[in-house]
């Protein structure tokens, strides 16, 4: 990813870790050759698994089926949300992309969080390469999504948490790990940053194989890219695939941007969309933002922060190996990095609930607290069709939200 270096499939997996973060690459043209056309996409399926050979495992193809570990994840909902006072006062189109709550008529995270999409192609691809010990550090949402597909594939896998991760979160690993010999929880202090630390020093050495943001070898990407692929596709049959003006994504590691920046050069290499991008806008919590500091600063490189404290504890992320490159995708799409402060993401997840009824999480309440910001910044114009994310749903924090909820 940073080098240029080309890499076996299997680098990385056994023995000496990767030295750099790394992305798959697909062999488009084979894929147009044996596929032309749509033949590999199928809107018929209610999953993620409806792009089928533009993933890195095929259902279609019956030695990649057997290594799938599905529970039917993606699909999920875009909501109108152009009601919403700052769209209506800015002029532009407004959803959500709801990876938390299902809706019926569409797909649904499993664990209700976007973390399922890549934790799901993570354990497909580990079984793959006859992995059977997976460890993660994680904030939360990313070990209750590896607890359930480690599960699902009969593999071992070691949760490694903060101590003060959300306590629905933790409750549920927590009972996973009592219930499973398999599977192990281990609570740290501090954040991510400490958990990935006992990963390395302890789990590693005992034979797990690493699947920390972008320490495995590219395959969390290629889950998340579908969520890019789901922004793109026809609403209507026979419809364009299109991508919409502006994304808005609330970003810790930044897996997710790598993703739909990947998805959509995919999707222009097949002939499916032109060179326009969406301008990307990554959006951090004020207690702690390195990505937003280098950004501001112009920097190539995004150094480490202290971590703070906020209630949207996915974005306690002090530094990712995948940093850099969220930077340079970032610039190159028009958009910006930007932080909102804890009342201001407060105030956000408040009023939505109380207006709509909708649970977002306190990480999708962040961008709709940017939504001012950007509108300011012409970031956001009148116009635009602008995407935002909700990663989860609000049901797995509500004992730090809940006081939020009381009109």
């Amino acid at each position: 990813m940073r080098s240029g270096k080309a890499y076996p499939l299997d680098a990385g997996v056994k023995g000496r870790p990767l030295e750099e973060p790394v992305e798959m690459v697909l062999d488009l043209a084979r894929l147009q050759a044996e596929q032309p056309g749509l033949e590999w996409y199928r809107p018929e399926e209610q999953s993620l698994w409806r792009f089928g050979s533009l993933l890195p495992l095929d259902p279609a193809d019956p030695a990649d089926r057997a290594c799938i570990v599905t529970l039917r994840e993606g699909a999920t909902p875009l909501l109108d949300f152009s009601d919403h006072p700052v769209a209506k006062k800015g002029g532009f189109r407004l959803k959500i992309k709801e990876e938390g709550r299902a809706y019926p008529g569409h797909g649904r995270n499993p664990t209700q969080s976007f973390k399922d999409r890549g934790l799901m192609m993570t354990v497909s691809m580990a079984r793959q390469h006859g992995l059977t010990k997976l460890a993660i550090p994680t904030q939360g949402n990313a070990g209750d999504a590896l607890a359930e597909y480690a599960l699902a594939a009969g593999l071992e896998a070691a949760i490694v948490m903060p101590r003060d991760t959300p306590m629905p979160i933790l409750g549920r690993v927590a009972a996973l790990a009592k219930l499973h010999r398999g599977l192990h929880l281990d609570v740290v202090e501090g954040t991510i940053r400490e958990a990935g630390k006992r990963v390395r020093e302890q789990y590693e050495p005992a034979g797990y194989f690493n699947v920390a943001t972008l320490r495995e070898p590219g395959w969390r990407i290629e889950g998340k890219k579908t969520m890019g692929l789901e922004l793109a596709e026809p609403s209507t049959p026979g419809d364009s695939w299109r991508v919409p003006d502006v994304v808005v994504y609330p970003t810790g590691g930044g897996t997710g941007i790598l993703g739909m920046w990947k998805a959509f050069d995919e999707l222009e290499a097949l002939g499916l969309i032109d060179g326009r991008r969406p301008r990307m806008v990554c959006v951090q919590s004020a207690a702690t933002a390195p990505l937003v500091q280098a950004f501001e600063a112009g920097a190539d490189e995004v150094a480490p922060v202290e971590p703070g404290r906020t209630m949207a504890v996915g974005l306690n992320v002090a530094g990712g190996a995948g940093h850099f490159r969220v930077l340079k995708i970032v610039r190159a799409s028009g958009g910006c990095i930007l932080a909102v402060a804890e009342e201001e993401i407060a105030a956000a997840l408040r009023d939505v609930y109380l207006d709509k009824g909708c649970w977002v999480c306190p990480e999708g309440a962040a961008c709709l607290a940017a939504l001012g910001p950007l509108v300011a910044r012409e970031v956001i114009r009148p116009g635009d069709h602008v995407v935002v994310f909700n990663t989860a749903s609000m049901e797995k924090y509500l004992p730090l939200v809940r006081w939020l909820l009381v009109a």
